[in-house]
């Protein structure tokens, strides 16, 4: 029997993580808090940064460009499915799942690259700290993250434009919660070899070439830290990429763990729940292991939080003024 093609579509349905209807309540509730949590904490990692003098060093920089891509990049998945849960609907429409997809992978590869970027800046700092004014720049930072920002638009451009080619059948069920490239190609009628090639050449130039960027630097930030003689000395050294070495690991952890999983069990229900942890929960830690694993950081938002009371404080005494 032929396949039934359906060039004109016009939407696609969720199967989300569950179908059960007395699940959904808790689920609008826990996705809700969460998306809360993230943005909440990203923008007060942002405005600590930018308010902070202390802060405007080139670790800080690429940290407030980090948390930027975090809101936006939790934002293109989470905000769709709470509209969906309290519409009690499952449709995205074709042009909304292109361009989900669009976003999700533009700030999901930005989130790869300025993990990259900043592995970079911790090199430099402990390995050349003598130079590190030198070499990080504001002008090679501005770079830095420009480069990530243009690399990262550039493959999802390419990713969704190859998607727009395909034909889909009748069959339309994503199931996820969002647009995932992987997820969307399978359901193609049509041939998707050039796709599965991008797709796995992509993985492979921009998300294995990050990493071994960041195994790299890390080994020979250990192997500075080990020539350290005082335990104090290798504290200090070791103290400035604790957090920046967790949020890595967190992130390709899960990332990895997800798609490996996957790949072995070839169960999409299971896999989606699994994608939860680098869309939504990493994204919502991020800012949690860096207040509490870095000083300035708590330092900053205390003195951030404490001005806006103060301001609030006097206004407020002001308009009680006859």
């Amino acid at each position: 029997m032929e396949p039934s093609y359906n060039t004109q579509m016009s939407e696609f349905l969720f199967l989300g993580l569950s179908e059960e209807p007395e699940l959904q309540p808790f689920l609008f509730g826990l996705f809700l808090s969460m998306y809360l949590v993230t943005v909440l904490g990203n923008v007060l990692i942002i405005l600590a940064t930018i308010s902070d003098s202390h802060l405007h060093t080139p670790m800080y920089f690429f940290l407030s460009n980090l948390s930027l891509a975090d809101i936006c990049f939790v934002s293109t998945t989470v905000p769709k499915m709470l509209v969906n849960i309290q519409k009690h609907s499952k449709v995205i429409t074709y042009a909304g799942c292109i361009t989900q997809m669009c976003f999700f992978i533009f700030f999901a590869g930005l989130d790869i690259f300025l993990l990259t970027v900043m592995a970079c800046d911790r090199f430099v700092a402990i390995c050349h700290p003598l130079h590190y004014m030198i070499i990080m720049n504001p002008r090679l930072c501005g770079l830095l993250v420009l480069a990530s920002w243009i690399m990262s638009a550039l493959n999802a451009l390419l990713q969704s434009l190859i998607v727009l080619r395909l034909s889909f059948c009748t069959d339309l069920e994503i199931p996820h919660f969002f647009c995932e490239l992987n997820q969307v190609t399978h359901l193609a009628c049509s041939d998707t070899f050039l796709n599965d090639m991008v797709m796995y050449l992509s993985s492979v130039l921009l998300g294995g070439g990050p990493l071994t960027g960041i195994l790299y630097s890390y080994s020979k930030i250990v192997s500075s830290i080990r020539a350290i003689s005082s335990a104090q000395g290798k504290y200090k050294a070791f103290s400035t990429c604790a957090s920046h070495l967790s949020v890595v690991s967190l992130f390709y952890g899960t990332l990895l763990g997800v798609y490996l999983s996957s790949a072995a069990t070839h169960n999409s229900h299971s896999s989606a729940a699994a994608s939860v942890m680098y869309t939504v929960v990493t994204p919502m830690l991020n800012p949690f292991i860096y207040s509490l694993r870095n000083k300035d950081i708590k330092g900053a938002l205390g003195r951030f939080l404490k001005r806006k009371t103060t301001k609030g404080s006097i206004f407020l005494g002001l308009k009680k003024c006859p």
